[in-house]
């Protein structure tokens, strides 16, 4: 087959896309480089730096494809109560561009990158895909409103859509800013470095930490799936951490203590947060595999800035 990824250069897209490559499938990666990098693609991968809503580059590059995958996003949520409008253009405006795009090229499926971070703060866990939204940062509600539009204008167009809802994916190679970095390659690095790690709120708040194999096993099966025309999937591991074992996780993998600082003044986000992935076994065939122990280890021996010291 042929795919287009959006994002195809960031932490998620790489992974994906290379893959897609090393499958035998033709591959072409549109990024805008904002926070991605192309040399981790394969070299048989066709690249374009360029930005989602540029729809005369979109056609150049949907030509022949089978279908999409559309990843490129902006995706911190701290970052996006400062730049809501940035969001909004990048995560909606592009997501719009892009169902544009393929309407007018004939590109009949798309496979959408969505987040758990669309549940915010609900009462009863794990979170199942009937639950109401209710999302509580501009991030969040970006992803919810591309997911509305893909859906809609799926239907009005024939162009057969699938929304992926991915909880808290980690991996080797994932991107460390200096602001807003990842929880998981935060604490590794403070671990590493010998530096302090900060809990916000309570420190007691739960994720579901997905490794990211098995994350790009669920959206390769979903390029091709049957019955999920229209469907919003959880993709988590289904286990629900909390920050402190976290810590601990992360100080048996380093083999290292974890100097550890409470900050009650800043919120931890939402206090509970883990997926129903029932959805996903019964229609995408989907295991998570790898566990936080194992994942945290793998990232260890495969990303050379976390090897220990």
């Amino acid at each position: 087959m042929r795919f287009l990824v959006t994002g195809g250069a960031g932490f998620l897209g790489a992974a994906l896309a290379n893959k897609l490559a090393a499958d035998g499938h033709a591959v072409v990666v549109l990024d805008d480089l904002s926070k991605g990098s192309a040399s981790q693609l394969r070299p048989e991968i066709q690249f374009t730096q360029g930005d989602i809503n540029n729809i005369p580059l979109l056609w150049s590059l949907l030509s022949d494809v089978d279908c999409v995958y559309h990843l490129a996003a902006r995706v911190s949520v701290a970052e996006s109560v400062l730049h809501p409008q940035a969001y909004n253009a990048v995560n909606v405006g592009g997501t719009v561009s892009l169902m544009e795009a393929m309407r007018d090229t004939g590109v009949r499926r798309v496979v959408f990158t969505s987040s758990g971070a669309v549940y915010g703060r609900l009462p009863t866990q794990p979170v199942h895909e009937n639950d109401p939204p209710n999302p509580d940062s501009p991030y969040a509600v970006s992803k919810w409103a591309a997911e509305q539009y893909i859906h809609t204008i799926g239907q009005l167009w024939d162009i057969e859509t699938v929304a992926l809802r991915i909880f808290n994916a980690y991996g080797p190679n994932q991107n460390l800013p200096v602001s807003h970095a990842p929880v998981v390659p935060r604490f590794l690095h403070q671990a590493i470095t010998g530096g302090s790690v900060v809990l916000y709120g309570d420190g007691q708040q739960t994720r579901d930490f997905v490794y990211v194999t098995d994350v790009v096993a669920a959206l390769v099966t979903a390029a091709t799936a049957k019955a999920v025309n229209r469907q919003v999937i959880n993709i988590g591991s289904g286990q629900e951490t909390d920050m402190a074992q976290l810590v601990g996780e992360i100080e048996k993998a380093t083999g290292k203590r974890v100097n550890l600082l409470h900050n009650q003044q800043k919120s931890g986000g939402v206090p509970r947060l883990v997926a129903d992935i029932s959805r996903a076994q019964r229609l995408l065939g989907f295991r998570p595999f790898v566990s936080l122990a194992e994942g945290l280890q793998r990232i260890l021996r495969e990303d050379g800035r976390f090897q220990k010291s």
